[in-house]
């Protein structure tokens, strides 16, 4: 499906079947060395047949998703003003692996009778066939013990708030079949991380913490609007709401304003927390960033959007900077 980089991302060299139309097929075969529905090549690919299914599963050859849920988790590491907290970092960026192929699992089963009607996901593993379910619960479940090792590592404060967002995970593939705005509730589940990083560390300025993730949902809601736009026609033909069928035209001033409102709570949270505008300042490397996207996004070329969207991880990166800078000078 369209929604969330835990779902999985098309190759910028696939194209749809010539003279398919928006019910073709993925015409890969000229890329043998290329793992359906990835953007990496080689290591997956080696796999045998049923490990090499089973991370696809959990979306291993896909970086982007699991960089896109620890950035917060660090963000509210770094603004909490603790230092570095390497071993902490550490555990949060294993949780975050784990526990974002363990959504991607979890989402596969939910879709997988709606991923056989869309040509981009119809030949992943559940989909297809190749992986049965009760293999695909049983991946899930060692995934999720491996999110409980992390767990385990944090104060009760800070389990009790990662433990509080199962139900929002829960309900989320849902969300596309019920709402146009899929894309907020992943903002709720995606950016989580903040809490657990902040709570772990602090138990006060939870309106710096409040602004920091409304920020955040924005910014989610911004970049999966991008990811959406590559399947808009399919998820129309399938009856799959998003924001990027919802904004239509507007799309392009649809994400700028997201992307504005994420940086503006962002310059909140850090302004709460120092009132000083130099601070303030350390937001613009990722302002700049958000406004490259937003400006240069064309929704009608199929390769601009992905790599906007995983430009992300950049953005990311930046935001934590800041927040590392304000949190500790």
């Amino acid at each position: 499906m369209s929604l969330c980089p835990c779902l999985g991302l098309k190759h910028p060299d696939f194209r749809w079947a010539e003279g398919q139309g928006s019910k073709g097929v993925m015409s890969d075969a000229t890329f043998p060395e290329i793992v359906p529905d990835s953007e990496h090549k080689g290591l997956i690919g080696r796999l045998p047949q049923v490990p090499r299914d089973l991370a696809q599963l959990a979306r291993f050859d896909r970086p982007i998703g699991w960089w896109l849920l620890f950035w917060p988790c660090a963000w509210g590491v770094w603004l909490s003003g603790a230092g570095w907290q390497l071993g902490l970092i550490g555990w949060l960026l294993l949780g975050s692996i784990a526990m974002r192929g363990a959504g991607c699992v979890y989402n596969d089963i939910v879709d997988a009778d709606l991923d056989r009607q869309v040509a981009r996901t119809a030949s992943r593993p559940l989909a297809s066939g190749r992986i049965r379910p009760r293999l695909a619960w049983g991946w899930l479940m060692a995934l999720c013990l491996v999110g409980l090792g992390v767990l385990l590592q944090l104060r009760w404060q800070a389990q009790a708030v990662a433990l509080a967002s199962l139900a929002l995970v829960a309900a989320y593939p849902f969300m596309k079949r019920i709402t146009w705005w899929p894309q907020l509730w992943l903002g709720l589940v995606f950016t989580w991380g903040a809490l657990v990083g902040w709570t772990q560390l602090r138990s006060d300025h939870w309106d710096v913490l409040a602004a920091l993730y409304a920020g955040s949902i924005l910014w989610v809601i911004g970049y999966d609007t991008i990811y959406a736009l590559q399947d808009r026609d399919q998820d129309a033909l399938v009856g799959i709401r998003s924001s990027a069928l919802r904004l239509g035209a507007k799309v392009k001033p649809g994400v700028a304003l997201f992307y504005g409102g994420a940086v503006a709570f962002w310059a909140l949270a850090i302004w709460l927390l120092r009132e000083d505008w130099l601070a303030v300042l350390a937001l613009i490397p990722a302002a700049l960033h958000l406004g490259w996207q937003a400006i240069t996004l064309d929704p009608a070329d199929p390769d601009n959007p992905l790599v906007r969207f995983r430009s992300n991880r950049t953005a990311g990166l930046l935001v934590a900077a800041a927040c590392f800078v304000v949190g500790n000078a």
